[in-house]
């Protein structure tokens, strides 16, 4: 196979790559929740932004390398709206607390692990960095809000922010979770 192909058939898996890790976790969590076929797979808009996003990294991968610091911000955003958008979904269909945190948990972090084992890594959320817990926080914000009526137009806003907020804080300043089975 020569280096074109080899090209293509890269830019392709990378797409199909950026495609699960965007809309893995909501899969999962559509299947948990009954519907079928999942949203993910069903509506062209989601194929078709993934593949968007998966060129957009290929055709700009110099600049993505110099702004380090944004790529990750916009990462933890979007941690944070996978969080809010999961957990309210999950509290609408089924108006239970606990289904909905580990749902809206589920939705944020899904995608990124199945993308991690596709490509033979050790999944984010298995590693010591504040990932799963963030976007744990910003569900259970979410939650908190749909149960106790805060404004429906404030209450995303306040879980994806405390969820991105955490997560970019403690890439920042690298703080971590303890490991289990070691000593301090």
């Amino acid at each position: 196979m020569g280096q074109i192909e080899m090209k293509i058939v890269g830019q392709v898996c990378m797409e199909i790559n950026t495609y699960v890790a965007a809309c893995g976790g909501g899969i999962v969590r559509d299947l948990c929740l009954g519907f079928v076929p999942p949203a993910g797979i069903s509506q062209w808009r989601y194929a078709a932004l993934a593949i968007l996003a998966a060129a957009m990294s290929i055709w700009s991968q110099t600049l993505i390398q110099r702004l380090r610091h944004p790529v990750i911000f916009f990462d933890a955003l979007g941690l944070g709206f996978f969080a809010v958008a999961g957990a309210h979904k999950a509290m609408v269909m089924t108006h239970n607390v606990e289904v909905s945190i580990v749902l809206g948990v589920v939705t944020a972090v899904g995608g990124g692990v199945m993308r991690d084992v596709l490509l033979n890594r050790v999944p984010v959320i298995l590693q010591r960095e504040i990932y799963a817990l963030a976007a744990l926080i910003g569900a259970c914000v979410q939650v908190l809000g749909q149960v106790r009526g805060w404004n429906v137009m404030l209450t995303p806003w306040l879980g994806a922010g405390s969820c991105a907020l955490i997560r970019f804080l403690s890439l920042r300043r690298r703080w971590s979770l303890p490991v289990y089975g070691k000593s301090p």
